[in-house]
């Protein structure tokens, strides 16, 4: 049974944290292999859902630390029918993996939240083709159609809300919100920028969240920016109402650009002390931003950094 569904708790002024880069923290630091970045083939053994226990779990130790919420965000991200197929999963199979995968942030929030810890399951939602390119792009409606199957089963499931991460083109995350609106699941879209502040296919982010919001009727509850590190983004965002629709930011440790990042052989872990300080600045600019984690590159440092960093401010304010 979902528990925030009918009113998630990061939409009030609480602090609330998320994890940090699940795939890069899993391949570089834990020593897994993860086919296509598919952090949810883990589900298959024991041993991996072990590992993807231990990973969330030390996130709910820190928002349990700090007094802040927690977004428990599924490893589902590489879980919809393409990428399910290329990796080898038969639709039932790879339906009974984003079960599996709700089922352990459920068990997870049973051991860790308190009344000043909220933990909010969230179904995650990957773009169906590259999360850097806009490759194979669809219509909205086919977008709604193809994410549907997904989505249903987290509306099926205990799962509170459904966030897309990385999303490139304004039609496929149209097509996501319009897919959760039809299932009556709350939804956040979350897009990725270049270094120019711009999606991959060169159109702005207030572009997209203002074409997303007038093709839905404002339904996505808010947008985030991950994938991406704040120097990229952060001279776009200066002012007006569209700002006031971003909640929150899993940004890149790594200032280096997708094409930079893609050829590296090694993690940049960028600067976890710098990354809190960044955003900090970045909660002076936009005045709903609550919802704090990481992206690529990140790990525990990172988030410690950041909730070190940013705590204090809504402390202030409360």
């Amino acid at each position: 049974m979902s528990r925030y569904r009918s009113a998630l708790p990061q939409l009030g002024e609480k602090f609330f944290l998320t994890d940090g880069g699940i795939e890069t923290t899993l391949i570089f630091h834990e020593g897994l292999n993860l086919p296509d970045f598919a952090a949810f083939d883990l589900l298959k053994t024991p041993e991996g859902r072990a590992s993807l226990y231990k990973y969330y779990s030390s996130y709910a130790e820190i928002s349990r630390r700090f007094e802040a919420g927690l977004v428990l965000e599924s490893a589902t991200w590489r879980a919809n029918a393409d990428w399910g197929r290329k990796l080898g999963y038969s639709p039932e199979s790879l339906a009974d993996a984003n079960r599996q995968a709700i089922r352990l942030l459920y068990d997870i929030r049973n051991q860790y939240e308190t009344v000043s810890t909220p933990m909010v399951i969230s179904g995650c939602v990957g773009p169906r083709g590259d999360g850097y390119v806009a490759d194979n792009a669809m219509s909205a409606d086919e977008a709604e159609e193809y994410h549907l199957e997904q989505i249903d089963i987290f509306a099926g499931a205990p799962a509170d809300m459904v966030c897309a991460l990385t999303m490139n083109y304004v039609d496929e995350a149209v097509g996501i919100a319009k897919a959760a609106q039809r299932l009556r699941m709350p939804v956040v879209l979350s897009f990725t920028v270049e270094t120019d502040g711009c999606l991959p296919n060169g159109e702005t982010l207030r572009a997209a969240i203002e074409r997303v919001d007038e093709a839905t009727s404002g339904y996505p509850c808010y947008y985030m920016i991950n994938c991406a590190h704040p120097t990229h983004f952060e001279k776009v965002l200066t002012g007006g109402v569209w700002t006031e629709r971003i909640h929150g930011i899993r940004a890149n440790a790594s200032r280096m650009s997708h094409a930079e990042l893609n050829e590296a052989s090694e993690l940049d872990a960028g600067n976890p002390v710098e990354l809190g300080i960044q955003y900090a600045a970045l909660k002076r600019v936009l005045k709903r931003f609550n919802v704090m984690g990481g992206c690529c590159g990140t790990d525990q440092r990172h988030i410690e950094q950041i909730a070190s960093a940013n705590l204090p401010l809504f402390c202030a304010v409360n």
